[in-house]
């Protein structure tokens, strides 16, 4: 084996379940840090890089982390914003190692976001860590916009409201009615449910049912549909999660055990068009089918080989579009598309959930070591992605990255149109709710007569009203150049 062979060595996740206001996000890392590694390993740290998160504002968290684990001269990063940042540091971590650019590198992040939440609503600022002007701000990720101005115009500005978008679509392409499609999501999600359930780093483990899931109640009030609050991400979390990486080299000199090495096959990171009015189809993703099907030709296994996966799972649509472009079952029982149990379940604490699924995968090949798994990663609106292949059996081969923009950038997108008037037909549609369950506005998505695509947005709560009780696809609709629409 290479001295230079990338390894995971050690993986750790912590939840905190009790409100404790004086326990901040570097304090979570730092206790799976412990959790992962013993001092020694701590010790030998030389590069820290921490996912960015949204519960403080650090300058520099990576380097009060290599502080309280005793490693304050490691060098630091801090990721921008997505859920792929986790996967990309990985792929970034091995090609460092690899290269003998870093010898031990610790990935983390963590959300205390349950408990910001809790203080701010009885107006209390937290007490935590304030990092000096003068700290320098380490490199790390550049943030892109997540939309264009077609959505930004009529506000279409959070995944709560797009990605039931892209479940129109998936329905729509599928040919079923509102109440067939409801059932088979809610039947998805039931099943990551499930994985939860067994999942002792889950921050949820109470199983549902698809009646439970799937219908609204006052514990699951709808939030934007076709979407209940049990179908999107949880992020009112208090979760940490963090992984080790080295040489082989130095995890022979760190005295690892053989038995904890995991090892990273390959990777693969590209993004689709960040504005979603410009993709060619919204139910469809040529980022993730390129990408994922190149992670998997550099690792030299097919998608029938794997026998763990974890795909990104914020929302249901997002599992879909997934599967639907690796060519991957949503309803294999020997083989579910989740190792956590999903973002609902398992916990969705911002940016760093697949730091948790990397952790739990580990666990899961050190367990069968002849075993492979991959991991999706996405960020954004179906944005930003990126891929890794694992397993606990040295890889046959160097570990492998590609960028593989260049060939999504060959694929086809569509013509956004901004102040655009006239009369088209409904491509898909949302409708969001307020807190007392009515439906107050509808965005939809146009396709015009040549074939582009408007964005529009029903400001009136009855017309809204109408576009959840009726099945609108295909329907025609007039949108003005302000952007708002109503159906004719």
């Amino acid at each position: 084996m290479d001295p230079r062979t990338p390894v995971l060595i050690g993986a750790g996740q912590v939840n905190q379940h009790d409100d404790v206001p004086q326990t901040e996000p570097v304090d979570l890392m730092a206790a799976a840090a412990r959790e992962a590694a013993d001092p020694r390993v701590l010790e030998a740290v030389d590069a820290i890089r921490v996912v960015n998160l949204l519960s403080w504002r650090y300058r520099d968290p990576g380097a009060l982390l290599g502080q309280r684990i005793g490693a304050p001269d490691a060098a630091t990063r801090y990721t921008g914003v997505g859920g792929n940042t986790p996967q990309s540091l990985v792929n970034q971590a091995c090609l460092d190692i690899q290269n003998g650019r870093a010898d031990v590198v610790l990935l983390a992040g963590g959300e205390t976001w349950r408990t910001r939440m809790r203080l701010r609503a009885q107006g209390i600022k937290p007490n935590w860590t304030r990092q000096d002007d003068a700290v320098p701000v380490p490199p790390g990720g550049e943030d892109v916009p997540m939309s264009g101005p077609a959505e930004d115009r009529i506000g279409l500005d959070r995944p709560s409201f797009v990605y039931p978008l892209f479940e129109q679509a998936l329905r729509i392409a599928n040919g079923e009615t509102a109440e067939q499609h409801q059932r088979r999501i809610a039947a998805l999600w039931a099943r990551f449910s499930e994985v939860a359930a067994g999942n002792p780093h889950a921050w949820s483990r109470e199983a549902r049912s698809a009646e439970q899931i799937g219908q609204p109640s006052p514990d699951n009030r709808m939030i934007s549909w076709p979407y209940p609050k049990l179908m999107n991400s949880n992020n009112m979390v208090n979760q940490g999660a963090c992984v080790f990486l080295c040489s082989a080299e130095k995890a022979t000199q760190l005295q690892i055990p053989r038995e904890l090495w995991v090892f990273p096959y390959a990777g693969t990171d590209s993004h689709d068009t960040y504005a979603v009015a410009e993709r060619y189809e919204l139910n469809s993703s040529p980022a993730i089918r390129i990408g994922g099907r190149r992670a998997l030709e550099l690792a030299g296994i097919g998608i029938d080989d794997l026998d763990h996966i974890d795909v990104y799972s914020c929302f249901p649509s997002a599992v879909q579009v997934a599967a639907n472009e690796l060519g991957l079952p949503t309803d294999d029982p020997l083989r579910p598309l989740t190792v956590t149990g999903g973002l609902t379940f398992a916990g969705g604490p911002w940016n760093n959930y697949v730091m948790h699924s990397i952790a739990t995968m580990a666990g899961l090949l050190r367990a069968n070591p002849a075993a492979h798994g991959l991991i999706t990663a996405n960020g954004g609106y179906l944005t930003k992605h990126s891929f890794g292949v694992y397993s606990a059996t040295p890889p046959p081969a160097a570990f492998r990255w590609e960028d593989v923009q260049p060939e999504v950038d060959r694929e086809p997108t569509r013509e956004a149109l901004v102040e655009w008037d006239g009369v088209g037909t409904v491509e898909s549609w949302t409708t969001p709710f307020d807190r007392d369950g009515r439906p107050e506005k509808a965005f939809v998505m146009v396709r015009t007569s040549d074939d582009a695509r408007a964005l529009a947005l029903i400001d009136d709560p009855e017309t809204a009203a109408l576009t959840v009780a009726e099945d609108i696809a295909g329907a025609k609709v007039r949108v003005h150049a302000d952007g708002r629409a109503s159906l004719t």
